[in-house]
């Protein structure tokens, strides 16, 4: 982080104390390096990492140069999608205020007519796309006479995406002695090319630091087939449950495909399409970012330069292209030091991608595994899934045998035993068991006095009574 101070790299009062306002206390390292030289009017192209203040680094001298009491339009800021631009118009307008100047957007998607009555209020600066740029002047309703500052932010996309000649049209429409300042996260070999046709002897800033993805991101793959992606990819966001994620494809045919079936899935789901209007794009966006959508679905050229602020996952459905896709993928989260999760879902033949650019970016890149819940290293996995049996018999193992017989013997039920009649002898301490029989006992002799009485009542009885009472008795 830069030891600087605002006033000590040119910033003026009226600036440092909007700064302060917004919590912004000292420059970072790209800010530090470039704002002195485009304040000195020297042409910059500027390398630096997503996510450490490059918008600041080229807007504050800017704003800080132009004169607020001309009408003429004097400077200009150029970025490759709608999203991007109207994300500096956003940064713009806040730092132009103190200083009295009128920013424009003149981005595609947007009426044209519009856009042509607002020019009307004689906007300092414009900020756009090269597309819509190029038509109005085309039109002859936007005057680039007079511009002396101009800013490629992403200059990378820029020319990728084939705005080179638009681009150079609008240059030519401006003064020969314009300030040129291209800004990317990656410097492309075609970047050389531009910076001799076009510049006047630039200065290099390359900021590399010793990372190129944030510390703070924890990257991962996981490995699926490709009929399994959807159904991946819903358990990875059910495990992880952010607030919020940008999915990432590489083909915008597939948008609508994924964007159903998330949708059919429960998720709330918006997509981010490079042709759609304005007003659909910008929707989408303010939905995304106020918490209303949870999966925002985009490509490469569709996300470019976006910041979700405090945005906590990315989930590349299809690996990045290469290393420097791969870095402003994930430089969607993590941005300012804060955490983020990048995860990748690849089949089988797509692992050594990710061994490249595990080597490239030199990143902990790791396979991940979705088990119980849980996003489990190998390790983890074999021992999660390591038979009951086995687990425990190494812990049985540990215990001493005392312990094992002794566990044994509690298991164990106490064997049956019979159940014996014992004939205590009163004079003698031992018990003698009484001997079974299978015989009826005699029957016990009727004591004599009962005799007695039986025979007192046969007296005088008739003799078929008698008879009757003798019987019984035998019985």
């Amino acid at each position: 982080m830069s030891k600087h101070t605002w006033n000590e790299i040119g910033i003026n009062e009226l600036l440092e104390n909007k700064l302060s306002a917004n919590g912004i206390i000292e420059p970072t390292d790209v800010q530090a390096e470039t704002i002195p030289i485009l304040l000195g009017g020297s042409d910059v192209s500027a390398r630096s990492q997503t996510g450490t203040g490059k918008t600041l680094a080229y807007l504050l001298p800017m704003l800080q140069k132009l004169n607020s009491y001309s009408n003429a339009i004097q400077g200009v800021i150029l970025a490759p999608t709608q999203e991007l631009a109207m994300q500096i118009v956003r940064v713009a307008e806040i730092y132009a205020e103190p200083l009295n100047i009128r920013v424009q957007q003149l981005i595609g998607g947007a009426a044209l007519k519009r856009q042509v009555e607002k020019l009307k209020l004689r906007p300092q600066l414009v900020i756009g796309t090269p597309g819509r740029m190029h038509e109005l002047l085309k039109l002859r309703k936007l005057k680039l006479n007079d511009v002396n500052n101009v800013v490629v932010d992403e200059a990378d996309q820029v020319f990728q995406l084939g705005s080179t000649k638009e681009v150079e049209i609008l240059l030519h429409g401006m003064g020969k002695g314009r300030q040129i300042a291209f800004f990317s996260a990656t410097y492309p070999d075609q970047m050389a090319r531009f910076e001799g046709r076009w510049m006047k002897n630039p200065e290099r800033i390359q900021i590399t630091p010793e990372h190129r993805v944030s510390q703070t991101i924890d990257n991962y793959f996981v490995v699926s087939d490709k009929r399994d992606k959807t159904d991946t990819a819903r358990r990875l966001v059910r495990l992880l449950n952010p607030s919020s994620a940008l999915l990432f494809l590489n083909d915008t045919d597939n948008i609508s495909n994924w964007e159903s079936k998330l949708s059919y899935e429960g998720f709330t789901v918006e997509a981010l399409y490079g042709d759609a209007d304005k007003q659909r794009r910008a929707a989408t966006l303010t939905r995304f970012r106020e918490g209303r959508c949870q999966l925002l679905l985009a490509t490469d050229v569709a996300a470019r330069g976006l910041d979700i602020e405090g945005l906590p996952l990315v989930i590349q459905l299809d690996p990045a292209a290469d290393a420097d896709h791969y870095v402003h993928r994930a430089g969607r989260t993590g941005r300012m030091g804060r955490p983020g999760t990048v995860i990748s879902i690849v089949m089988p033949q797509e692992l050594f991608i990710m061994e490249k650019f595990r080597k490239q970016l030199g990143i902990d890149l790791s396979e991940r595994t979705m088990f119980r819940g849980k996003l489990l290293t190998e390790e983890e996995l074999k021992e999660a899934t390591r038979p009951f049996a086995a687990r425990h018999e190494a812990k049985l193992a540990e215990r001493s045998e005392a312990a094992q017989a002794k566990r044994s013997l509690e298991r164990k039920e106490p064997p049956a035993v019979a159940k014996e009649t014992k004939l205590v002898d009163v004079k003698s301490t031992s018990a003698v068991p009484k001997p079974r029989t299978t015989e009826k006992a005699a029957p016990k002799p009727a004591p004599k006095k009962v005799e007695r009485k039986r025979e007192g009542k046969n007296k005088g009885a008739p003799k078929w009574l008698k008879a009757k009472r003798e019987t019984e008795k035998e019985q």
